[in-house]
């Protein structure tokens, strides 16, 4: 991945900031059922971090995208450069959402069809 350093800084600022509020139970993680992956929603973004395992061989990732744009930012933990961030970041995440139950954010609840149904 090409990027300037300024860039490459204000990454690891923002991995930084995730992981702080993920460490101090700001940012809630949730595990997706029938799925390896974690996910959050910060400042209307989404965020997924993926997959989850403990096996430090398997590479992890970090994906944003904003809920209104197509825009988005991955970081791989074998970027040279983050990819120690992303690692732990995913160790804080794996914390932080160990003992949640699963969910599906994809499920039709009555909520969501009130909002659709108003529209």
């Amino acid at each position: 991945m090409d990027r300037d350093s300024a860039k490459t800084e204000r990454l690891r600022n923002l991995i930084a900031r995730i992981e702080s509020q993920t460490e101090g139970g700001e940012l809630h993680w949730e595990r997706q059922a029938g799925s390896a992956h974690r996910y959050a929603r910060l400042n209307n973004n989404l965020l997924i971090l993926g997959p989850a395992t403990s096996d430090p061989n398997v590479p992890r990732y970090l994906f944003i995208t904003p809920f209104d744009s197509p825009d988005y930012v991955e970081v791989n933990s074998d970027d040279p450069e983050l990819g120690p961030a992303v690692i732990k970041l995913a160790q804080a995440v794996e914390v932080a959402s160990k003992n949640k139950p699963a969910t599906d954010p994809f499920a039709i609840t009555d909520q969501l069809l009130e909002r659709l149904e108003s529209m």
